[in-house]
């Protein structure tokens, strides 16, 4: 049975995607606005410290990509795409509402309602889209790339509105936008439901399961229940986040055990599949653990170290997604030519130049200390050039990477394997945090790049030696800690994404039909 028909498609693409486009744009607005100015929330108002600030942030980031692995499981055997994606909308809905209350309690338990609903909408979104295309459709990755579009339009201009609502009237009126963008997300997927553009898809798998009875409740009705009894849990873990390696020895723990066992039920030929899906997991958890330098320390590094014009720290936030835009539809476009013409490189290269060029952008980032001044403010040009370089990467890599997923995935197992793809960002996440601390600065310590061959590797990127940086003025060592860790970085992530495309052939070979 095919899954659209040519009379359903908009601008040759099915309709439904039109619906998720707009659902998704939405949902991240919220999403992307929350997190333009949780961090300078914490260090500017709630005086927290860096090391603590980016403690709790890591800490909500990587939990908000873990839970979409449960999501995706419950949504697969009990909900369906509908009823989870719903779910998770109200919830995080509630989460940024409840930002605006100032109370401990209210502040850690706003981001656990936002861990726990984005685990129920955000795998669930995104299989979705892939249920829309036949196996083997052609337009998929445009498809994908367009959605992921979406995504950005959100994250572009949400840090740009929040932020300056927070900045005019106050840092819970951002908040509260990004709640409003929430609600608006949900009304065009209820709309899209309405209009019964997803034909059969996403509706609830087996009535006779969701209905069966637990405890005396439905099972529908006690997934409900049983996530908001989890929402004082996370908000511990966020709160001692401390202790988060634990929840990521538990969480790894799981995930081989899980992946073990789906790889003991399936054929051999999905097998080979899907450890190319893992494989594309791990590279992206590595692209993650860089890329997601963006919300923590590449925003303070702009706040204290870049002369900005026109905008201020949280709305660079939006940098990275104005030029997805720009550059979605163009990447669309060039995919397809390539298809056309036979040319188009197989997912791996993609993944290696996209991993390839998030480790330069990161270098141009670092070299813009060639061109400090007195006040160890750097051109705010190389902020915007590195972040177009990251950029190029990230549209090589992650829509692509949505796309193979679904297709590299057994049928049964498709939500819980984009669970296991957004479980990147949770170690991805985890580790950014352990970057981050690194551009922490103590008296008199420049950290571990200012020594030895890391020290060479910073010296030669930044011009700035460690010798000179500490006869400067301490705004000059934060500066320091800041380039020396992204030149670092940088350079041995470029080494990786070269490494991934000489070694691609036998990757590719085990991908067997999937582009």
């Amino acid at each position: 049975m095919k899954n659209h028909t040519s009379t359903k498609d908009v601008l040759g693409h099915p309709r439904g995607l039109l619906y998720l486009f707009f659902a998704e744009l939405w949902e991240r607005f919220s999403f992307y606005g929350m997190r333009a100015l949780l961090v300078l929330y914490m260090t500017k108002h709630l005086l927290f410290t860096d090391e603590m600030s980016f403690g709790i942030y890591a800490a909500y980031m990587s939990l908000v990509y873990v839970t979409p692995m449960i999501g995706g499981m419950l949504a697969d055997k009990v909900l369906g795409f509908r009823k989870a994606i719903v779910l998770g909308g109200v919830l995080m809905a509630l989460g940024h509402f409840f930002l605006t209350f100032e109370q401990p309690i209210f502040f850690y338990g706003s981001l656990s309602l936002i861990i726990i609903g984005n685990g129920f909408f955000k795998p669930n979104i995104s299989s979705f889209v892939g249920k829309l295309y036949n196996e083997g459709d052609t337009r998929r990755d445009a498809g994908f790339t367009i959605f992921y579009m979406g995504i950005n339009i959100g994250g572009a201009v949400a840090p740009l509105l929040c932020a300056w609502l927070a900045e005019l009237y106050g840092w819970h009126y951002g908040f509260v936008l990004a709640g409003i963008g929430m609600l608006l997300g949900l009304l065009v997927f209820k709309k899209g439901l309405n209009n019964n553009v997803f034909d059969e898809h996403g509706a609830v798998p087996n009535l006779a399961v969701y209905n069966q009875k637990r405890f005396g409740i439905k099972m529908g009705s006690l997934i409900t229940v049983c996530a908001l009894l989890f929402v004082p849990v996370f908000a511990l873990i966020v709160r001692y986040h401390q202790f988060e390696h634990y929840l990521v020895w538990i969480v790894s723990l799981f995930l081989v055990l899980y992946i073990i066992n789906v790889l003991r039920n399936v054929t051999v030929s999905e097998r080979q599949k899907l450890l190319v899906a893992v494989y594309f997991t791990v590279l992206y958890t590595v692209f993650s653990a860089i890329f997601e330098q963006a919300g923590s320390s590449l925003t303070l590094f702009a706040d204290r170290n870049v002369n900005l014009i026109g905008i201020n720290a949280a709305q660079t936030n939006s940098i990275n997604s104005s030029f997805i835009i720009l550059f979605a539809i163009p990447f669309s476009m060039l995919w397809m030519y390539l298809n056309k013409i036979n040319k188009n490189p197989n997912s791996v290269i993609k993944f290696g130049i996209g991993v390839a060029l998030l480790g330069l952008g990161f270098v141009v980032f670092a070299m813009s200390a060639y061109q400090v001044d007195e006040f160890a403010k750097t051109p705010m040009l190389y902020l915007i050039i590195g972040y177009l370089v990251l950029t190029m990467g990230e549209l090589f890599l992650s829509p692509i990477g949505l796309s193979k997923i679904t297709e590299l995935s057994p049928t049964k197992y498709v939500a819980f394997i984009m669970g296991v793809w957004f479980s990147a960002n949770f170690y991805g996440h985890f580790f950014a945090g352990k970057i981050a601390n690194l551009t922490t600065v103590s008296e008199g310590d420049l950290g571990m790049f200012s020594n030895g061959l890391l020290g060479e590797i910073t010296t030669f990127i930044t011009g700035m030696s460690s010798e000179v940086i500490l006869s400067k003025e301490p705004i000059f060592h934060q500066l320091y800690s800041y380039v020396s860790v992204y030149s670092g970085f940088g350079f041995f992530t470029f080494l990786i994404g070269v490494l991934v495309m000489i070694f691609s052939k036998k990757i590719k070979r085990m991908m067997q039909n999937v582009h």
